[in-house]
């Protein structure tokens, strides 16, 4: 009867060990699937007026989803027309003030014209000449200082219109939109709240594409290259697994020691180095779920010792 046990219990044991090593040789690295974040953060000032989104809901990239208030901002707009218009005003009263001077130029030319021939005649004097010289060199330097007034207006309302646009960006910030297509993964902010610059609305990501982060030991990682085309498998049921394509698109520079969420107690000593291998999801791969994979390279290595 000892007899017996003793071979049961050794034909199990080898049967145990069979097993596993049919697992090694199956996988090369574990890990799980994890799916890059955008999380999308509020870009202006105020009350949340609209917010229409749902976790799990499927959205496109450019979809207004919400719309934060931009009162304030359109008074501000409106002030600066008003600095505007009244900074405009100010041009017709510079233009009147050209006018006259043009005016006062016209009937100093005729008066100096008239010296001029009274003094070739010897019926004016020197000093008439200088004066009416005088006085047209002061009317000309009048005239370029209003000049130099009608360009500073005129800057003046440059900066009004580079100010308006900035309030016209502001405002449109205000509208929240996506800036992917993806699935909401989670609402941070709910309608009527106020809202900053920089807090937090709505994460989103495109879950067509995930990332099978596992962790390959330093033995393993020359023969694991960017780029590389791999085989990953997932569960199907108890016995079986599904088989899909995947990348390999990162691959850490510093080495860690090894998750204890994927390994034994014995191995979570061991240095071992993250990569990431970009699977396309038809549907079957869910955030979390463990994974599998095989390095073609690293496999051909193996068969060749």
């Amino acid at each position: 009867m000892k007899k017996i046990i003793h071979a049961g219990f050794i034909f199990a044991l080898l049967g145990f060990l069979a097993a596993c090593s049919n697992n090694d040789k199956l996988s090369d690295a574990y890990g799980n699937f994890e799916v890059q974040k955008t999380l999308v953060s509020a870009e202006g000032n105020g009350k949340l007026m609209v917010f229409t989104l749902d976790e799990g809901q499927m959205i496109k990239e450019g979809q207004v989803v919400g719309q934060i208030d931009t009162q304030a901002l359109y008074l501000q707009k409106q002030q600066l027309f008003a600095q505007k218009q009244a900074t405009l005003s100010g041009l017709n009263d510079i233009s009147a003030q050209m006018d006259v001077i043009d005016q006062q130029q016209v009937n100093l030319q005729i008066n100096s014209d008239r010296v001029q021939r009274l003094f070739k005649a010897r019926a004016a004097t020197q000093k008439q000449v200088d004066d009416l010289q005088a006085q047209a060199d002061l009317l000309s330097k009048q005239k370029q200082a209003i000049q130099t007034q009608k360009i500073r207006l005129y800057d003046q309302v440059k900066v009004f219109d580079r100010q308006v646009d900035l309030l016209d960006l502001s405002i449109q910030k205000c509208s929240i939109s996506s800036p992917l297509t993806g699935r909401v993964l989670n609402v941070l902010s709910r309608e009527g709240e106020f809202v900053a610059i920089g807090k937090p609305l709505y994460s989103i990501a495109n879950l067509s594409l995930l990332d099978l982060k596992v962790y390959v030991s330093g033995t393993q990682l020359p023969y694991v290259n960017i780029g590389d085309e791999v085989k990953v498998y997932i569960d199907k049921n108890k016995e079986e697994n599904q088989q899909l394509n995947g990348k390999v698109t990162w691959i850490s520079e510093t080495a860690e020691f090894t998750p204890k969420t994927i390994q034994t107690k014995e191995e979570r000593v061991n240095l071992v180095y993250a990569v990431k291998i970009q699977v396309v999801n038809d549907g079957r791969i869910k955030v979390g779920m463990p994974g599998e994979v095989v390095f073609p390279s690293l496999r051909k290595v193996n068969e060749e010792e």
